[in-house]
């Protein structure tokens, strides 16, 4: 039987890790990854990479917390592997903290962490604009390692990754049967999705070796995230805004913000900006779409829509896209297939 030939749209971090869900649980298909942008140049390069979870008001609490903890569990196996270095994911320790104490003191994921609890009034004594805290320990994935190092698994797989820009997903057929489609914000135009908006983000990576803990303040708009090789300092969240040059004002009020919550980053040395656009809808579109035309079909995977939650559920989202694409595969092999 001839294998089923797919296409993954997309090397971002959603499109490395379902090529390679598809790769370890979809048998007999033959998989290539094509995409006009990879690592460093990707919105994932860009991402913090903390696992710490963005509530989607669109999706089930109890599904957002399955994606999480399968991804936690993935890469809580590699920080505890050889592969850990290369891959770029450690253990990291610090404080979620408010100026009031939230509506929901015990967030959905908090026993998926590990050592979850709230911060003692020594450990607030730290933040005297704040009131209320959470202390934990979560994982941190350096995104321009990680997809790399996804790439070359990938590679290892016989997977080929090409350069290609794709204007439409009618392009790839009939050389291929099954399109997974990764593309982000580029779904805007690939799958005419007029919900799916940028929401700009800049961070800044700095030098402060000395910074050990992480540190959120409550919505998540000001940050410290302490990596291998630096740290990062965020950030902004600007809806619509599609710019990708730094904005030297926004980068002082992020150093501003995050020097008032870790008055000893004044020390930091090698300021560097990055911007992003992070792909935002209501509701993450993680469904089967049957595109026809003219008497041809071709089965579509659509994955995308993460927002600013991406690296906290990749993993779990890519597992579910591969299940879809074993259905794709099975209705193609059988006779009575619809598609």
């Amino acid at each position: 039987m001839d294998p089923v030939r797919i296409a993954v749209v997309g090397a971002g971090v959603v499109g490395l890790s379902t090529a390679l869900c598809v790769s370890k649980l979809v048998p007999g298909c033959s998989i290539t990854v094509l995409s006009d942008k990879f690592s460093p140049d990707t919105t994932s390069d860009v991402a913090a990479g903390m696992l710490i979870p963005h509530v989607d008001a669109d999706a089930p609490i109890a599904k957002q917390k399955q994606w999480f903890r399968e991804t936690f569990d993935h890469l809580f196996a590699i920080a505890n592997s050889a592969e850990a270095e290369d891959a770029g994911v450690h253990l990291v320790s610090g404080w979620q903290i408010f100026r009031s104490v939230p509506t929901e003191e015990v967030p959905f994921w908090a026993d998926v962490v590990l050592g979850f609890r709230k911060m003692t009034e020594a450990e607030l004594k730290k933040f005297p604009q704040h009131v209320f805290g959470h202390a934990f320990t979560t994982l941190k994935c350096e995104s321009p390692t990680y997809l790399p190092w996804l790439e070359k698994r990938l590679k290892g797989s016989g997977v080929p990754i090409l350069t290609r820009r794709i204007g439409d997903l009618w392009e790839l057929h009939p050389s291929f049967d099954i399109v997974i489609n990764c593309s982000g914000l580029g779904s805007r135009q690939l799958a005419g999705d007029s919900k799916l908006f940028p929401v700009r983000g800049q961070v800044l990576r700095v030098q402060a070796p000395w910074v050990k803990h992480f540190i959120r303040d409550g919505n998540g708009l000001t940050y410290i995230y302490p990596g291998i090789a630096n740290v990062i300092l965020g950030g902004t969240r600007q809806k619509g805004d599609w710019n990708l040059s730094p904005d030297a004002e926004m980068s002082r009020d992020i150093f501003s913000r995050c020097c008032a919550l870790e008055p000893s980053l004044r020390g930091a040395c090698h300021i560097r900006e990055k911007v992003g656009l992070r792909p935002f809808r209501p509701g993450l579109r993680l469904q089967t779409e049957l595109l026809a035309q003219d008497g041809r079909r071709l089965p579509v995977v659509h994955h995308y829509g993460h927002g600013s939650g991406g690296i906290s559920v990749h993993w779990g989202t890519a597992l579910e896209a591969a299940r879809l694409v074993g259905e794709c595969v099975r209705a193609l092999r059988s006779p009575k297939s619809k598609l």
